[in-house]
């Protein structure tokens, strides 16, 4: 049989041709994917750079080590302490010792990321003046860069200041020298010292601190571990994108392979009628998958290769991946995407040669005319079960856990499993769908509308095979998209519903509002002022999880007024320096309770619960007073109405007293419409790349599937021209065929994406946040235009070919 298979290769060749195009592009963009997703994994070392030339460095512990019965539970620190006087005293006993301090600065026409540093630091990066002096009064200042020239006179909001020098830019960082003695004026905390001294007598003076020396001295930077935190990203966004396009390019190549299995029923039958075995039959089958698979992957190994280093390109260039980031030297990609390529061709045809091989003679000659028994107990099987397991996986999660339902690896997983599904059933859904649509046209004068019903709904498996990736990519772009416009609306209706203040001042900077700028909004006539800091509570649950909450620090006095939180239990009023108010994620969260939390530098404090939230869309972090979040800054001032006041007159008091800090006060009309969460860079990207990829692979997969699907109709066309009629009117017949059968894809991928909407609306409402789904429709619009011009390009191109041959000699052909 292996002549067979062979002599068929060569005959059937549109047959194979898109079986090997579909092959090959899918192992090649799992392979790229693989690649990609390899190289994320492992971060640059990256040495020191502010302290390159230091000989050793003493920073306060900046993480959160806490023991339980599995171990040491460590977190970040959300406000790491400063030295303390008492430890720089004990550190100078070791030799020469400076001390280090970094605040945010403001200057007209600098960098917006401005830090200041006492110039007696610069020495150790080493920056080494490129003009000018070093500062020696308070006033005078070196910068790095060219954004200014000695001389110039620059105002930031601590008051003018003369930059009498600069150095050049290193590239970490764009920094603000001033005098050691102005810099402890500007910021008395020490962030840390740098000493130079014998190793041993460094470590005994310590104190406590920790000591940084050789490469450890990058973690005295301001952002160590930035490459790594990048990459996180980029990781997740790949992962994500990873796991879309493994799954869309398998569904593809399956249901391409079992599409070209299934059209040759015809050919199965007249071997068995020749005496094949079924075992013959199938292992012709599996050796030409066999024969298939091995070039095709191959082949998309290669396109992988070639694909990666562009894809690390469009990500660098995007800025989803930082500028260093390139494709590594990686095995494990190939192995993956070229076995899964193989194993993907084989169980692609392996149940539709049973089913050919399972028939006798005369029956796979009758049943080669008509699409009948196109569901097997397998199709029902898998499909059924796996529909089950959507339904009942998002009754138990809303009925459990409802917050899961809003986690992204939830909403991006959740439909493969029922596009899947649906696929699998897609041969009882298409029938009746079809004479649905085409109802109204069929009743049209004329055979045409008749003839596309009839057509489309006799080929069950050709309509679901053209269908299949249409309904992938339209599903995909309908839940991912619809998931994240949801849940950006959901998470907006919630800001909206707890912001009470008339006003929102943000945007002071890394530093946030010092106390002056605090008071000057005080003394606005008609203003109640609340200010809150960002900072963060640990709490260690059921003995050895460690879990990090956001926390808001607040003034208790001010918190009824400027907020409506949406609390379960307790009073707002209850707040105090001894209390917490959590959400009812909590593991501990009765109102009375004492609860054992980390603030955010580390002190454990034992807190009494004030009140409860609900979690809502996971936004609902923790409040606190400002005397329990030592070391955040105020980063929002909520301001609210006296009566009586005036609104413009408020507004304007508020600009003047937060200006100088570069701040901005918008109503709470404007906050809201600026702070409207928004989906990450990175995601975007990453879902571009996916339905990008999804759409570009269902374009080649339907002009496969047509090609393949009007090259096996050329007699069905030439029969139609004898009956009379013409070649436009075939064509037209055609194009709408393919039209229709776009149709149908678009519509099954409508009713997946709006399952799963409809799952996360039910997970917003159980947590009571009341939203409306978002729909795509332009997305999908824009989605189903686009396939249906690729569908019926592709159907009318061969049909157009097939009509240049005389209807009779079509007619006459014979397999």
């Amino acid at each position: 049989m292996l002549s067979v298979a062979l002599q068929t290769l060569r005959t059937r060749w549109i047959t194979f041709v898109g079986s090997f195009v579909a092959l090959a592009l899918g192992v090649g963009l799992i392979a790229t994917m693989g690649l990609a997703l390899a190289s994320s994994l492992d971060a640059p070392e990256r040495g020191p750079e502010r302290f390159a030339r230091a000989s050793a460095v003493l920073r306060p512990a900046d993480t959160l080590r806490v023991p339980s019965p599995i171990g040491d539970r460590v977190k970040p620190l959300a406000a790491p302490k400063a030295v303390t006087p008492g430890q720089a005293a004990k550190a100078a006993a070791a030799g020469r010792t400076v001390e280090d301090r970094s605040f945010p600065v403001r200057a007209e026409g600098g960098p917006r990321d401005l830090v200041g540093h006492p110039w007696s630091t610069a020495a150790f990066a080493p920056y080494e003046l490129s003009a000018g002096r070093a500062p020696k009064a308070p006033g005078e200042v070196v910068v790095t860069g060219d954004w200014a020239e000695p001389g110039q006179s620059v105002r930031t909001a601590r008051g003018k200041v003369t930059v009498v020098g600069t150095v050049r830019d290193l590239g970490f960082e764009d920094a603000v020298f001033y005098t050691d003695r102005r810099a402890a004026s500007i910021s008395p905390r020490i962030d840390q010292l740098v000493v130079d001294g014998p190793p041993g007598k460094v470590r005994a003076a310590a104190g406590g601190l920790r000591v940084l020396t050789g490469n450890d001295r990058r973690f005295a930077d301001a952002d160590p571990d930035r490459d790594s935190q990048a990459l996180v990203a980029v990781n997740a966004m790949l992962g994500t994108a990873a796991g879309m396009t493994g799954f869309v390019s398998v569904f593809v190549v399956a249901s391409t392979f079992a599409f070209a299995v299934a059209q040759r029923r015809r050919e199965f039958g007249l071997l068995r009628t020749a005496g094949a075995t079924p075992g013959q039959v199938r292992r012709m089958v599996v050796a030409e998958a066999l024969l298939i698979g091995v070039l095709a992957s191959a082949a998309g190994c290669a396109l992988g290769a070639w694909g990666a280093p562009r894809l690390a390109r469009f990500m660098v260039d995007n800025e989803v991946a930082p500028s260093w980031f390139t494709i590594g030297d990686y095995s494990w990609p190939y192995h993956l995407a070229f076995w899964t390529g193989l194993l993907v061709a084989l169980a692609g045809v392996v149940a539709a040669s049973w089913r050919a091989g399972r028939v006798g003679p005369t029956e796979a000659l009758r049943d080669a005319s008509v699409d009948t028994k196109t569901m097997t107990w397998g199709r029902w099987l898998f499909g059924g079960g796996l529909l089950l397991a959507g339904i009942v996986t998002l009754v138990f999660a809303l009925m459990s856990q409802p917050g899961d339902l809003l986690h992204r690896k939830t909403y991006t997983s959740r439909p493969m499993l029922l596009i899947t599904a649906v696929a699998l059933l897609a041969p009882v859904l298409v029938r009746p769908l079809t004479r649905l649509l085409a109802w109204l046209p069929a009743q049209l004068p004329g055979a045409g509308g008749m003839l596309v019903r009839e057509n489309a709904a006799a080929g069950v498996r050709r309509t679901a095979a053209i269908a299949a990736p249409v309904l992938v990519t339209v599903a995909l772009a309908g839940s991912l998209l619809g998931a994240t416009a949801t849940l950006n609306e959901a998470k907006a209706t919630e800001v909206r519903e707890q912001t009470a203040a008339d006003f929102v001042v943000t945007g002071a900077g890394p530093g946030g509002f010092d106390r002056a700028a605090v008071e000057r909004m005080r003394q606005v006539p008609g203003a109640r002022v609340s200010p809150s800091a960002e900072s963060a509570v640990f709490v260690l649950e059921e003995g050895v999880a460690l879990i990090r909450s956001d926390a808001r620090a607040v003034d208790p006095a001010g918190l009824d007024a400027a907020f409506d939180l949406p609390l379960v239990a307790g009073r707002v009023a209850d707040l105090d320096d001894r209390s917490i108010i959590v959400n009812d994620e909590w593991e501990r969260r009765t109102v009375g309770d004492t609860v054992d939390v980390w603030l955010g530098d580390g002190t454990r404090a034992s807190l009494t619960i004030a009140a409860v939230m609900r979690a809502g869309t996971g936004n609902n972090g923790v409040y606190v007073s400002q005397r329990n979040a030592a070391g955040s800054p105020v980063d929002r001032v909520d301001v609210t109405l006296a009566a009586g006041a005036d609104r413009a007159a408020v507004a304007e008091g508020l600009r003047r007293a937060a200006g100088p800090l570069g701040a901005s006060v918008q109503s709470r009309e404007a906050w809201i419409a600026a702070a409207y969460p928004e989906t990450s860079r990175q995601t975007r990207v990453g879902y571009l790349v996916v339905l990008g990829i999804a759409l570009l692979y269902t374009g080649i997969a339907l002009a496969n599937t047509l090609v393949m699907a009007t090259s096996d109709r050329v007699r069905d066309l030439a029969v139609l021209r004898l009956a009379g009629a013409t070649g436009a009117q075939v064509l037209r017949l055609v194009a709408a065929e393919a039209a229709m059968v776009v149709i149908v894809g678009g519509v099954l991928g409508v009713l997946v994406a709006g399952l799963n909407l409809a799952g996360l609306w039910a997970a917003l409402g159980v947590l009571d946040v009341w939203s409306p789904v978002v729909v795509p429709w332009t997305t999908l619009g824009a989605a189903v235009g686009a396939c249906g011009l690729i569908a019926v390009v592709c159907a009318v191109i061969p049909a157009g070919l097939s009509l240049r041959v005389r209807p009779v000699e079509l007619a006459g052909v014979r397999e």
